[in-house]
């Protein structure tokens, strides 16, 4: 059953929560996406087989949590991150974050909340910037100015609505400007098919990052990470990184 937390912004945050040993593994969903997701659903039962500490949730405006998706930007998907993890996990975590997810990951590294190490799938941190706002033609920036919002077409079913105040907000949380602390060990994992996020962005990334930092690219592999031998490599690399933290 689906529990809910109220957030100090008034949003409603949906959850699901399994206790066991820590350190708290905490999956990040990607955007528009939501815990009900394929990787999500496997790593809770991955954790209830470990008997291990495990959260997933929706932020504010996907899945089962409160407000509108076009309303939402990458400091309140942040900011609901921190009201999950401050109310529902205690001592060190273990963030896994799944494309955008790897990018309010980092937010949270930099926010000091408690993160002890980190599994990155195909993460897009400063996408917003990097990827739309520099794929975007004259027209459609212009739109978005004129307009507040622009639609972009997406592989996952309706198109994307883009709002100023993503784009905007986004600028506001850009994580790959300044160096990034060593806070523990990292593991990114990338298919080569990802035609959501270049290679290029894991390996910016790699060498962005200071200290344990290992990148696994994996031939065939789509954004989606989502096969049966993905999902095991991301239960490799969890178990990589607890072991590292003993």
């Amino acid at each position: 059953m689906t529990d809910f937390i109220e957030t100090e912004a008034g949003r409603r945050i949906a959850y699901h929560r399994t206790e066991g040993q820590g350190p708290w593994i905490v999956f990040l969903g990607g955007f528009k996406s939501d815990m009900g997701g394929t990787k999500a659903v496997h790593l809770e039962a991955w954790a209830k087989r470990a008997g291990r500490a495990f959260l997933r949730f929706d932020y504010s405006g996907h899945g089962e949590s409160s407000g509108a998706f076009e309303e939402g930007g990458i400091g309140d998907w942040a900011a609901d991150a921190r009201a999950a993890i401050d109310a529902l996990t205690d001592g060190p975590v273990v963030l896994v974050g799944s494309s955008m997810g790897g990018w309010i990951a980092l937010l949270a590294v930099r926010e000091e909340m408690r993160v002890a190490g980190m599994v990155g799938i195909a993460a897009a941190p400063d996408f917003t910037e990097d990827s739309m706002w520099a794929g975007f033609t004259k027209d459609q920036r212009e739109t978005l100015d004129r307009e507040g919002r622009v639609a972009l077409p997406s592989d996952y079913g309706e198109p994307y609505i883009i709002t100023r105040h993503l784009i905007e907000d986004g600028r506001r949380n850009l994580v790959l400007r300044a160096p990034v602390r060593d806070f523990g060990p990292v593991r990114l994992l990338q298919g080569t098919e990802d035609d959501d996020v270049d290679q290029q962005v894991a390996l910016h990334l790699l060498h962005h990052l200071q200290g344990d930092v290992r990148l696994t690219l994996v031939k065939g592999a789509d954004h989606r990470f989502s096969t049966p031998s993905s999902l095991a490599l991301i239960e490799t690399a969890i178990g990589e990184v607890l072991d590292a933290l003993g």
